[in-house]
């Protein structure tokens, strides 16, 4: 394979500008879509929403810049984690203070996990099985809030809400066909865009979340720096599991480029990057916003532009921190329909899926009976637990909700029951006779 531009290179400035550029249209759809999620949970009136897009993208910038300086000092992009999303959907209408403290909590112990060398101990759990369940549960258990997001407002009739939702998912896989590499990477951002201007376009503006005209071009944010500490058990029991998924997927993404890079001294790469995970995290609970995560699709973007230098990539945390400032620009990008953020979600999620189908494809020898049975029953249990009416769990402790209404952790823990626990009992029975 032959880059331009290697991993410590510093390309000429036209092109450190454009592919920083590049890497920031990548960067932005994130941080809106789960953001406005979370916003949704969390915020009833407007002006908190923006200041919570404010502070998210402040941390997305300072955990993507910590992490290519000093953290693995990979060209990863990085973006708030939807493992998480879905810890905050199951542990709604918990005191948000708890959610943040648990998100704190769970930073505060992944990065002694990594200084201390447990992760890497921790890893032999994490079979290909798992981590096939571990990427489907995500897409699954996201499905409720996905519905959600394509309920249609009142004047809309939700036919035609639901043919411009399937309309922009056709458009977007018909891109993702049809375009060249280099500009794959960028069919979300484009997608918003168009998306947005072509609901405004053929329904009322009465219908959409419009852009204050008051929002200031810049202000600051840090008037509420931190969220309050509380602790509830099963909230943070709940989140606990939540972040062996994110560890899964940041130690997959970092895996993911240096099989294609292969950077020297990688084993202290990645212990750096899960301990800057965790460290970004902690910074991030206690500043109110859900934690980042390293996103896999970087290699995608190093092979369509050839151009692997992590230095592009502190353009783009400059550039992040310096919108978090400006409440008029992330009030504009957030401005989109429901409907197109569900869309662009879906597309995302369909590729999740397919991470998890291509490690079930090279798990052993192929889906026998035995893998269907680890992967499938776990990944049914935890759909089913994540659209299970509030009302079936209200007979349960309140300190067990947050872990049995949580369809991830009922997920995962099966998987690894199933994976590990009956494979254990089949190996001493062979033994024993």
């Amino acid at each position: 394979m032959s880059l331009r531009y290697d991993l410590d290179e510093v390309p000429p400035l036209a092109e450190f500008l454009l592919s920083g550029l590049q890497w920031l249209a990548i960067s932005i759809p994130g941080i809106i879509i789960v953001g406005k999620v979370v916003c949704g949970l969390h915020f009833a009136d407007l002006p908190a929403r923006i200041t919570y897009l404010q502070k998210l993208s402040f941390m997305v910038g300072i955990a993507l810049f910590s992490q290519v300086l000093w953290g693995h000092r990979l060209p990863l992009i990085l973006g708030p984690s939807t493992v998480l999303l879905i810890g905050m959907i199951a542990t709604f209408g918990f005191d948000v203070a708890a959610v943040y403290t648990s998100i704190a909590v769970g930073g505060c112990l992944l990065f002694l996990a990594a200084v201390t060398g447990f992760f890497g101990r921790l890893q032999k759990f994490f079979t290909r099985r798992i981590v096939a369940v571990v990427l489907l549960l995500i897409a699954f258990t996201l499905m409720p809030t996905v519905l959600g997001l394509f309920r249609p407002p009142g004047s809309v009739s939700p036919v035609l809400h639901l043919l411009f939702a399937f309309l922009l998912m056709l458009l977007m896989f018909a891109a993702e066909w049809a375009l060249p590499p280099a500009w794959k990477s960028a069919i979300i951002f484009f997608a918003m865009i168009a998306g947005g201007l072509a609901w405004v376009a053929l329904f009322p503006l009465s219908d959409r979340e419009a852009v204050p005209r008051d929002l200031p071009a810049l202000a600051c944010f840090f008037g509420g720096f931190t969220a309050s500490l509380a602790l509830a058990p099963g909230v943070l029991l709940s989140f606990l599991f939540c972040f062996l998924g994110l560890s899964i997927n940041d130690l997959g993404s970092i895996e993911s480029v240096s099989a294609l890079l292969d950077p020297p001294d990688m084993e202290r790469r990645v212990n750096r990057g899960i301990a800057f995970t965790g460290l970004a995290n902690l910074a991030s609970g206690l500043f109110g916003v859900i934690g980042p995560v390293d996103f896999s699709l970087s290699p995608g973007v190093i092979l369509s532009t050839g151009c692997a230098s992590r230095f592009t990539l502190v353009l783009t945390a400059v550039l992040l921190i310096l919108l978090s400032f400006s409440p008029l620009v992330l009030g504009a990008v957030g401005s989109v329909p429901p409907v197109v953020v569900g869309s662009v979600l879906l597309y995302i999620l369909v590729f999740q899926v397919g991470a998890g189908l291509a490690l079930i494809g090279r798990a052993g020898k192929g889906v026998e009976l035995e893998s269907a049975v680890v992967i499938g029953l776990p990944v049914l249990m935890g759909t089913v637990i994540s659209i299970l009416p509030v009302r079936y769990l209200g007979g349960f402790p309140l300190f067990l909700r947050p872990l049995i209404g949580n369809g991830f952790v009922v997920g995962v823990l099966t998987a690894l029951i199933l994976e590990h626990g009956f494979q254990r009992m089949r190996s001493g029975g062979g033994r024993g006779g």
